[in-house]
Formats: structure tokens, sequence, C-alpha cells
């Protein structure tokens, strides 16, 4: 058993069986080398026939430093697929309309809001910053780039990131000890799909993204193959690069949190396989916890918490993405008029309420009925800034609203006191009564009602201080932003309370507010705070009188990007010929245009090589058939591999596997809306299956076979390649010239 635990370095094969076989290298050691590296823990070369090289000097140089000119050649090959005719398109393509608006965002430092971590967006505003560009363009989508724009050195820096892939692959092969031409097919992969290609040509997130991921799978398996050099150097600094790249790769969606997984999943099985190791002393297992503690947990929390302290610190000035944020926060930006607000509520103060809970919006109101229930006003919540969130705090009705609103004295708001809220805008009131709400159906619906003199005590709603964020204030008076209160509905008892429920498309996806009979006084979504205050009687705020903290602003960002992602779900009343189901992506089933689809614009269509996306899908099948298949065998004490070749089988599979899954196999539980592009981190795990799966199957063959093998499927990834490259870098006039290359129904490329 301890020899089917025991796994192989990739460095110590390349070295010792370099030239066995006769094929140029081998993927697999024997069991005595295995027994010698665990022994010895440094690579012990085992002499063979010297190498045969060329004749030819040039190509002798390059059989010699094939490990340096391989990746050369590869980059260059990558960065000239990429960068080729790359500013032929002069318009706004696909969701460069959202990444390169961001982009300007930190160029104008306007703050905005987006469901995904900043890093990737802050990398595009560099390259717009690179590009000379001023942040002015609207990046509209299907707009055409101004004159003097250089949207092409912006493409050109998102593509580097695309194009370091290819090496990469090459480099991540070498690590999983692939042969050769192994490695080179599964860069040649990587580099001639043509999705990978034509998404790493635009303004968008998902090269950096594969970037990052990428750059994980590398130093994890560079860090594996170090294993039996624990707290070296070198070790150290590849634990730390993995935690760097997870921290990077989650910084630019969270996406990373699947790489998260793998990296985890390979911790966990590594230290349990350490813990059965009964010679290592307690204390040398425990620095071992410690030590992918720090890395793999802690340098990417301070990876990701870094990214958005850059992300509020270029972002100082008010935005269109205010809303979403504290009133705190927003206080503090440049250009806010919430740092003016005067201090104490007063009554006939006009002002907007905003829900303390994280992801919170803004109490809203509109003249649409509800369609069911009370079919009174709509009452929700709203992110953004409008003058429909406008409320003026009134006497409760059974008063005598002169008591409340003298013209010569103030009254203010405190603990306790029983108030109305009317909707500047339509003069209705805020109101209860016991209707079912519309989607919270156990809890009341909460409406507009009346008018300023039409209405009941049903309109009338009690302050219940919860505290007061700013320490050394009257937790009895209630003020601008700092405060936090319930509204409690006196004739019903219950809170007025918006859980983050999306209404339906009658409700324009805002969220619901309803009136929670629960009690439930602890809870955030039941709190709520005044945002902007308007009242001409009193003075503004004095200077530094609102303050927010750094780790509040995080993590109510975070649960605002949750929810809003959360929100991104199909609309069924919509058609939207972009989205695609996760069941569509593994055999390219399906693929997506990208801009508009006339004679005179310039097409491209995002689609996968599908001689790379089906050999990729089928090795996945493949994959697991064969360790079942293995496995079975073992059961019966036949034994097809010996320990060595087991374990590096097991190990890389296994790896690539489970790469694939964590990224593939949780679409299909989310609710948001889908995209081809999603399944592209996946695929890459799913590229490297097919080459190690060629290298496993054809290592006993002779050289010549493998040649025939491994050139069949190079000359078939190339051919297809070239067929379908127009599709990437651009149709020019009728798409019908290209009906040719729609091979499977499915594909909307003529249709």
């Amino acid at each position: 058993m301890d020899n089917l635990k025991r796994r192989h370095n990739a460095a110590y094969a390349d070295s010792a069986y370099l030239y066995n076989n006769n094929s140029g290298d081998h993927p697999y050691p024997s069991d005595d080398s295995v027994a010698q590296e665990k022994e010895h823990r440094h690579p012990v070369v085992t002499v063979g026939p010297p190498p045969q090289y060329s004749s030819n000097k040039y190509l002798a140089y390059c059989q010699q430093h094939h490990e340096v000119v391989i990746p050369v050649v590869l980059t260059l090959l990558s960065f000239w697929t990429r960068f080729r005719s790359i500013s032929h398109s002069k318009i706004v393509v696909w969701d460069e309309a959202h990444f390169g608006k961001f982009g300007s965002h930190y160029i104008k430092h306007d703050f905005y809001f987006d469901v995904h971590p900043p890093l990737g967006k802050m990398l595009v505003g560099l390259s717009g910053v690179l590009a000379g560009y001023d942040g002015s363009f609207g990046f509209d989508s299907g707009a055409t780039y101004p004159d003097g724009m250089h949207y092409g050195v912006m493409r050109v820096f998102n593509a580097i990131w695309g194009a370091l892939l290819v090496p990469l692959a090459y480099l991540t092969a070498r690590q999983l000890n692939f042969t050769v031409k192994a490695s080179v097919l599964a860069a040649t992969m990587v580099l001639l799909d043509t999705a990978l290609l034509c998404i790493s040509r635009f303004i968008l997130l998902d090269s950096m993204l594969l970037f990052f991921t990428c750059t994980t799978l590398y130093c994890l398996s560079k860090f594996h193959n170090l294993r039996h050099e624990s707290f070296s150097e070198d070790w150290y600094l590849w634990l730390f690069l993995t935690g760097l790249s997870l921290g990077c790769v989650l910084s630019v969606k969270w996406v990373g949190l699947f790489a998260i997984a793998l990296v985890g999943i390979y911790t966990v099985e590594d230290l349990w396989d350490k813990l059965g190791d009964l010679q290592m002393p307690k204390q040398t297992y425990v620095k071992h916890w410690i030590t992918r503690i720090v890395c793999l947990i802690f340098v990417p929390m301070m990876v990701y918490l870094t990214s958005f302290a850059l992300h509020f610190a270029l972002l100082y000035k008010s935005g269109d993405g205010d809303a979403q944020m504290s009133s705190l926060f927003q206080a503090n930006l440049q250009g806010s008029s919430l740092g003016q607000n005067p201090l104490e509520l007063a009554y006939g103060s006009k002002l907007t309420i905003k829900n303390f809970g994280y992801g919170g919006g803004l109490l809203h109101s509109h003249i649409q009925k509800f369609p069911e229930g009370s079919k009174q006003q709509q009452i929700t919540c709203y992110h953004h800034k409008d003058d429909n969130n406008h409320w003026i705090i009134k006497a409760p009705r059974g008063s005598n609203a002169e008591d409340y609103e003298d013209a010569d004295a103030i009254r203010f708001v405190k603990d306790g006191d029983i108030i109305r809220l009317m909707h500047a805008n339509t003069n209705v009131s805020l109101h209860s009564h016991p209707i079912s709400a519309p989607i919270t159906t156990g809890q009341w619906e909460v409406s507009g009602y009346g008018s300023e003199t039409v209405g009941d005590e049903q309109d009338n709603w009690k302050v219940e201080v919860v505290g007061d964020v700013a320490k050394g204030n009257d937790q009895k008076q209630v003020r601008s932003l700092t405060t936090r209160f319930r509204l409690r509905h006196v004739q019903q008892g219950c809170l007025l309370t918006a859980n983050n429920v999306i209404l339906p498309q009658w409700g324009f996806k805002q969220v619901e507010v309803h009136c929670d009979k629960r009690n439930r006084v602890d809870d955030p979504h039941a709190w709520w705070n005044v945002e902007e205050h308007y009242n001409d009687k009193l003075p503004a705020a004095p200077p530094n009188a609102y303050k927010s903290h750094f780790f509040q602003d995080f993590w109510h960002l975070n649960v605002a990007m949750w929810t809003s992602n959360n929100a991104l779900v199909p609309d069924p009343d919509k058609i939207d010929i972009l989205s695609s189901e996760p069941s569509e992506w593994p055999l390219a089933s399906v693929g997506l245009r990208m801009c508009g689809w006339d004679d005179n614009t310039i097409k491209f269509y995002l689609l996968g090589n599908p001689i790379v996306w089906w050999s990729s899908f089928l090795s996945i099948l493949v994959f697991t058939t064969t360790a079942i298949y293995y496995i079975v065998r073992m059961q019966r004490r036949i034994y097809d591999l010996n320990n060595a070749q087991w374990d590096q089988f097991l190990y890389v599979g296994k790896t690539l596997f489970l790469g694939w899954f964590l990224h593939y196999i949780p679409f299909f539980i989310m609710g948001r809306v889908t995209y081809l592009h999603h399944y592209f981190p996946a695929l890459y795990f799913s590229i490297f299956m097919v080459p190690f799966l060629m290298d496993h199957f054809t290592h006993s063959c002779s050289s010549k076979t493998q040649w025939i093998v491994f050139g069949i499927f190079f000359s078939s990834t190339i051919l297809v390649f070239l067929y379908f490259s127009p599709l990437v870098y651009g149709m020019s006039g009728p798409v019908s010239a290209y009906a040719g290359r729609k091979w499977l129904a499915s594909w909307n490329l003529v249709d």
C-alpha cells in the first residue's frame, strides 16, 4: 500500500528516462527508481544510451536545448496568433461594453458596482492608461471607437494574458511528466483552439482568469514535484506562488473558488498521507499544517483584500454604483452630497431610507400597482439613485399635524416616536395590512396607499433605534447615516423588512419589501438608516462627521456582489440568443455571436475548435473508464501497471479530472444565466487529458507508431483551426459565404 501512495517526481523522470524506449522521452519510471528517490530524496540519474543528435548544427542545438527552444517558439506563435489583425474591428465587441466601461471608471476614479471582484477590471484600467486613454469613451455596445483612441493597445494588453497560456500549458505538461511531444500537443491545442484564441483578443476578463487558473495548476505541479524536499527554499517558493495564484484568480472572478477547491482537495489528501507517515516527527507534521495555512489561506486572503483596498483607493469619487454601498461609505466619496447631510432627523425632513442589511437597497415606490393582493401602489427596494426613493416624515394619522411641523419650531425624531412616511412624488403613505406579501407570502404586504388627506392608522410606524455606529452619539436620537433603526407597524406589530427577495418582471426585478411578523429584531434586513437628508431648517453636518471602516465596506460590497450575482437568473419572458446551457458546452454544440450580424459588420463567432473540444470531452470519459477498469482488475490481483506507473496515472488523471469537474459541474446547480465562456477554465484542464492518455496508451509502442498517432492529431488540429480561423479574425460581407463551416445544426452561424 505504501508503494501505491508514492507519487513520481517529474523532474527526476525527465533526467533519468528522457531517452529510454527509443522514443525521445518516456512518461513512466520504474519501481526501483522510485525506491531510490525515496531513499535519497534527490534525483539519481540512470545512465542510458547517449542521445542521438542531428548532424545539422542548428537542429542539434535545438535538440540539446529543447526545453528552452520549444517554449520560446510556442510563445512567439502564440503572440502572432493573438495579435494578428487585433484592431481589425473598430467597434465595441460583446462584453467590451461592460469591462471597457469599468476600466474607464478607474481612470476617472468614479465609483461603480459590478458582480465580479476588481483585479481584472483594474488591469483593464491599466491597459487604458498604457494606451493613453482618458476614460471619456462610453463603450456603448456596437459603438465605433473614436479616432485617436488606441483601443488596439488595450486589446493587445488583454491578449498578452491569453498568449501566455500556450507556453504555460507546455511547462505544466512537462511538470506533469508528459513526454515532449505530448507537452507540445497540449500547448498546440491551447494555441489553436478558436474559442480560447477569440476570447483573448478583446477587452474582457476571461484571458486574465484563464492565465491565473493556469499559473495555479503550474505552481501546484511544481510544488508537488518538490514534495520530497519539504521546507527547502524552492518548496516554500512554489507553495507561496500557488497561494498567490489562487488569490489572483479569485480576485478576477469568483470562479477562482473552484481552483481553490482543487488545491484544497490536493492539500487535504497530502496532509492525510503525511499523517500516516509514522516516521515523521509531530513537530514536522504541525509545521506542514502551518505553512499550508499561511500560504494557501492567508496569502490568497491578503491578495483578495488588497485588490479591494486598491479598488476603494482608486474609486474615490461619487459614481453610479454608490447606492450599492453603505451610506457611510458614500458620505466619504468626493462629490457626494451625503457628507453635507444635516445630522439630526426632524419632522418635515425629506430623506431616502436605505436597508442596512448587506446588499440592501433604498426604500422605493412608483406609480405601478401590485397585480394581486391589495392592488395598491408598489413598495420596493431599489439599488440606484432615483427621485422615487424620496420620502417625507409626516405626523402620524390621528394626531395634530401642527404639533409636529410647527413653522417656527423643530421637532426631532427620537427612539419610540410614531411617524408616517409620505412618498414625495406620488403622495401615498407607506402602509401595511393583513394581506400576504406577493413573494414572501407568510408575511404582510407593504404598499403605498392614500394621499396627504386620505389614509388611516395603518399608515403609522414606530421608530425603534437599534444603535448608532458613531461612538459617543446619543443612542436615542435618530441621525443621518449613522443611526440604525427599525420601523414597526403600529397596528400589525410587524417590522418593515427587505430580505433581498427579487420581484418578477412586473416589479422590475426590484427587491420585495414586506412586513415581517416574526419579530426578528436582530435581523439586519429589518434595520434601516437615513441616507440622503434635506431640511432647510437644519445646518449641514460638520466636517469628518461620518467615517466608514474598510472591513465593513469590504464585507458590504462582497455581500452586494453575491446578491446581485444570484439575481442574474434567466428571464422566462425574454429570449436570450447569447446564453446557453452547461450541457451544450463540452461537445461545442453551441456558439456565440459576439456582435451585430449584418453584412457591413466584421463578425466574430465564439466557437471552439471541434477537434480540441470533442477529443477533450472524450478523454474525460476514457480516463474515467480506464481508471475503473484498472481498479477492478487490481481488485482481482491483475496488475497492468507497476506501482510507479499507477501512481503517476492516478495523480495526473485525478488532478485533471477534478480540475475539469470542479470548474464545470457546479454550473448545473447554479440558478444564474450561463454562457459559453463559463466553460473555458474546465476546458483547459480537459485539454491536458488528451496528450496524457495518448502518452499512456502509446508508451510501449514503437517510436514510429507514436509519431503516426501524434502526427494525425497534430495535423487534424491544425487543419481544422485554419478552416475555422475566419470566425476568430473576423468575417466580412454576407455570413452566408461561411455556411460551409456550420458543421452542426445547433450552430447559429448563418441562421
